[in-house]
């Protein structure tokens, strides 16, 4: 079962994917953002060639557990998203990847800043897809 992971950013989407099994997640791509169509678009492509069947969504809540203005933009483009993709779509709660996606591209890969802006979406992508890889495996 292949499962997309994706971090949604104001300019950027983050892209992670699942190995056939369903038990590690990889990086795969980051998306420049264009309009919304269009990103759902190239959602849909990805979903059609690599023969997803299910969709993770990063969900920023805030550390008290209440939902801020980027959270409201998750809920809208997953709603859009669903109107377009008839596939399991979930929201995973994403609190604190993008600092460890900065923290391991910073301490164990030495990546420098201009390069971690590149990277950071798409590992942060594969921390939210891996994180529920790991929850659907504990249960």
């Amino acid at each position: 079962m292949r499962i997309i992971g994706l971090d949604l950013g104001d300019k950027t989407i983050g892209i992670a994917f699942s190995d056939p099994s369903g038990l590690i997640a990889q990086g795969m791509k980051t998306i420049r953002r264009t309009v919304e169509n269009e990103d759902i678009e190239e959602i849909k492509k990805i979903v059609e060639n690599f023969m997803v069947e299910e969709i993770v969504v990063g969900f920023p809540k805030n550390m008290n557990g209440s939902i801020g203005p980027q959270g409201e933009k998750v809920i809208r483009f997953v709603e859009n998203l669903k109107k377009e993709i008839s596939l399991p779509i979930f929201l995973w709660d994403e609190r604190l990847t993008t600092v460890e996606a900065n923290r391991m591209l910073i301490e164990k890969a030495d990546v420098r800043r201009s390069k971690r802006k590149l990277l950071i979406d798409k590992v942060a992508a594969t921390l939210i897809l891996q994180s529920y890889l790991d929850s659907k495996r504990k249960n």
